[in-house]
């Protein structure tokens, strides 16, 4: 991801979400040198993620396809290049956040060995108030 893609980035995720992230919010992320990457599909964007790495741990801050792409196994494609660039970081654990309401990309998740480990009560923003945030994780590195 590059500045000049945040234009299509910041549209994915305002169609995407209620809530979206502000185009601070991405600038911000490549400013502070998270791995930021695009999925191109026949010359448009068609999804993006967000990979924070530091003191053994990695997180996914952010991954999201456009509804125009969906379907297609981009959002597994990007999750695996985020899960490669946490191997290659050497990183123990990878975390994620995921609202219960969003019952596909939980169970992406679960497909590629993420695990439940808890909840955050009200974290998200939702029309009704608040939404949890299903915690997962997974253990990068096999047990010594």
């Amino acid at each position: 991801m590059r500045r000049d893609d945040l234009d299509e980035v910041v549209a994915i995720e305002q169609a995407s979400y209620d809530f979206p992230w502000t185009p601070g919010i991405f600038r911000d992320c490549l400013q502070a040198g998270h791995h930021c990457w695009v999925i191109v599909h026949d010359g448009v964007l068609a999804g993006y993620g967000i990979l924070s790495v530091g003191a053994g741990e990695a997180h996914v801050l952010n991954i999201c396809i456009g509804n125009d792409h969906r379907g297609l196994g981009y959002g597994r494609r990007m999750m695996r290049r985020l899960l490669d660039l946490a191997r290659w970081y050497g990183t123990e654990r990878i975390f994620l956040e995921v609202r219960p309401s969003n019952p596909v990309a939980k169970e992406l998740y679960e497909s590629l060995g993420f695990a439940e480990i808890g909840r955050r009560p009200g974290y998200y923003p939702a029309k009704t108030g608040r939404e949890d945030a299903i915690v997962m994780a997974l253990d990068m590195l096999p047990p010594a």
